[in-house]
């Protein structure tokens, strides 16, 4: 009889419950969108319970569809975005609305604490450079616009431990989250009263809750929640982890040998190490899921996202074409971005809608326009557009290593293969697809069979859970095209850069 485990993934837009055997191989899966939230400008939201119903709802269809007995789901745990805030209230409520990744509205506070000298100050401990959409800027934000929100707050969750909290009805901080938000000493992995006091947020010491592991014990699934979900009560809840660390893991990056990129609501490409980058050169090391390994990430809103947004938009006939095929948009989209010869067009699509690499206020834009160009070279354009934002990234990274063997590439552009081999072509590095679409979810599968006991570890679990799918080489003949895009690229970004805060 073999052991199934439940991975839940709340990524930027989709909560998403999945089923997997001991291999690694999907049984059922569920999603459901949570409509996001935007009150203001800058700002991103979702309704706390409305993500709570919609975790009910796909982890209990997932376990229907599934065909197993519930008692062979042996463990249960939880991958999320990272960053942003999900505030708990004494009542037993939300305190607001949970704020996405892509929230910001508290983009003043890291340029202050960049000016006034408390971003250097705290950087021996916290390893990173603080960001607008991490809790320690919002924490600021509602102090000073929303005190009233602070004060009845009981606990300061990430979401996916927000949604552990739901399901097991105990609180616990799971670190390879919490060790990117700006608010832990990462030497001594615990939380820092002086880097909370620098910041200005003292007062949220007494509101995170315990630290835990990704493979530690926290908690069970209740008796409600087996009631309202078919799992059954009493199987064992893992910390789970940041989605960036679930899907390294899930693309055995479990060594130092290959990157791993990341298309979907945030650009995330990252390596892990034994020692952090403090040279300044990238933003943020965290902890990583496996013992003793730094995640060293350069990462930003710019992705696939944008990609989403450019298709909701503008892309109406290619949707009805869509439906009439019975596909999806983006594989419409593909096709015609395939059309399009990688050296037909100079249009540049700088993915900013939600801010830029290093700037939180910047904007998206088509630059190079003519009246001669045509759909699909712009539909192209945003494409590449995501994947040049990608390489300014992994520059900064690989300033810091030696040369990878290969990119284990994850979200969007890994289900779009004129895409994949777009990022390999302009990386100038390998691409390599592993056999599973839900890579949040099976990492956090993973650890799920690391608490139940069936695999020693999270190495174990991926020798037997992560197959390669694919690996797509680097077209030598697009190089100096590529580059020429991507020299253009970087200077218009860095020439529109000053004109962003008069918007």
């Amino acid at each position: 009889m073999d052991s199934y485990f439940l991975g839940i993934d709340n990524g930027g837009s989709v909560t998403k419950a999945v089923i997997f055997d001991s291999q690694g191989r999907e049984i059922a899966s569920a999603a459901a969108v949570v409509p996001m939230l935007r009150p203001r400008p800058g700002f991103t939201e979702r309704d706390m319970e409305s993500l709570w119903q919609a975790n009910l709802e796909v982890i209990g269809k997932a376990v229907q569809d599934s065909g197993v007995d519930a008692g062979d789901i042996r463990g249960v745990a939880c991958t999320g975005h990272g960053k942003g805030l999900y505030l708990w209230g004494k009542d037993g409520k939300p305190a607001c609305n949970g704020i996405v990744s892509t929230d910001a509205r508290a983009w003043m506070y890291p340029e202050q604490w960049e000016k006034d000298g408390t971003a250097a100050r705290v950087f021996p401990r916290t390893m990173q450079t603080p960001l607008a959409c991490q809790p320690v800027a919002l924490w600021r934000w509602f102090q000073d616009n929303r005190p009233e929100v602070l004060e009845p707050v009981q606990w300061v969750f990430a979401v996916k431990d927000y949604v552990r909290f739901r399901l097991t009805g105990e609180a616990f901080a799971e670190v390879t989250d919490y060790s990117g938000t700006s608010l832990m000493n990462l030497a001594e992995a615990t939380f820092d009263q002086d880097v909370m006091r620098d910041f200005g947020v003292a007062d949220m010491a007494g509101k995170l809750p315990p630290l835990r592991h990704s493979t530690d014990a926290c908690g069970a699934v209740t008796a409600e929640v087996a009631t309202l979900t078919g799992l059954k009560a009493g199987t064992p809840v893992a910390g789970g982890m940041f989605d960036i660390d679930a899907c390294a893991v899930a693309m055995d990056v479990t060594d130092e040998k290959n990157l791993c990129v990341i298309a979907g609501t945030w650009g995330i490409n990252e390596y892990i190490a034994r020692q952090p980058v403090l040279n300044k050169s990238i933003k943020m090391n965290s902890l990583f899921c496996l013992p003793g390994y730094f995640l060293i990430e350069e990462s930003s809103p710019t992705s696939a996202s944008n990609n989403d947004w450019f298709a909701d938009i503008f892309l109406d006939s290619e949707k009805r074409q869509a439906r009439e095929r019975g596909i999806g948009i983006h594989a419409v989209a593909e096709e015609i971005a395939a059309s399009v010869r990688f050296d037909e067009q100079s249009i540049l699509f700088l993915p900013f809608l939600y801010g830029s690499n290093d700037n939180p206020q910047a904007k998206a834009c088509f630059v190079g326009l003519e009246s001669s160009h045509t759909r699909a070279q712009i539909i192209r354009s945003v494409l590449e557009g995501i994947v040049f934002s990608h390489r300014v990234h992994i520059e900064r990274l690989l300033s810091n290593r030696d040369r990878p063997e290969a990119i284990r590439l994850a979200g969007g552009a890994a289900n779009n293969r004129t895409w994949s081999q777009m990022f390999a072509d302009v990386i100038g590095l390998p691409v390599e697809i592993i056999d599973t679409k839900e890579l949040g979810a099976l990492g956090s599968a993973m650890a799920a069979s690391v608490v139940s006991g069936l695999y020693r570890d999270l190495q174990e679990a991926a020798r037997h859970m992560v197959r390669v799918k694919e690996r797509l080489e680097p077209d030598v003949q697009k190089k100096g095209v590529y580059d020429r895009k991507y020299s253009l690229f970087v200077r218009a970004s860095q020439a529109l850069d000053g004109l962003w805060s008069s918007f």
